[in-house]
């Protein structure tokens, strides 16, 4: 059993699968490398321990491998847990330095890193809220 072919996508020719979160969504990037080994359970541990955050909030928190072309996104969606890994067949994620910490990128920041593009080049425009209808 194979993939239904959705006749767009990428270099490869297969179709496109997209994890997009709203714009109003927090996103928060532990900087350091973890072990990836862990599960959803182990990662929303080091969330209240390491990050000192609660997982369970509805922010992503999104992790790094020591090899750059791995990613895993942990989120609380209101009914469970919810874990999510990538692993870039050619080239690597575009990441911050190696440090002790947490970063905040937007919805569209995590889009570019996911898509392996770097991020630090992706900047939220500020909209001002209409007051009124013309």
């Amino acid at each position: 059993m194979g993939c239904a072919s959705t006749g767009g996508g990428t270099a490869g020719g297969e179709g496109n699968v997209v994890i997009a979160p709203g714009n109003g969504v927090q996103v928060f990037v532990a900087t350091k490398p973890v072990d990836f080994r862990k599960g959803a359970d182990g990662l929303a541990a080091l969330v209240q321990e390491s990050l000192s955050a609660d997982p369970f909030c509805g922010a992503i928190y999104v992790f790094r491998a020591k090899r750059a072309n791995r990613v895993k996104l942990l989120c609380w969606d209101g009914t469970g847990v919810c874990l999510f890994a990538k692993r870039l067949e050619e080239g690597h994620f575009r990441w911050p330095r190696i440090a002790d910490g947490v970063m905040e990128l937007s919805a569209a920041q995590l889009s570019a890193l996911l898509e392996g593009l770097d991020f630090t080049r992706v900047y939220p425009r500020d909209v001002v809220r209409p007051s009124a209808t013309q």
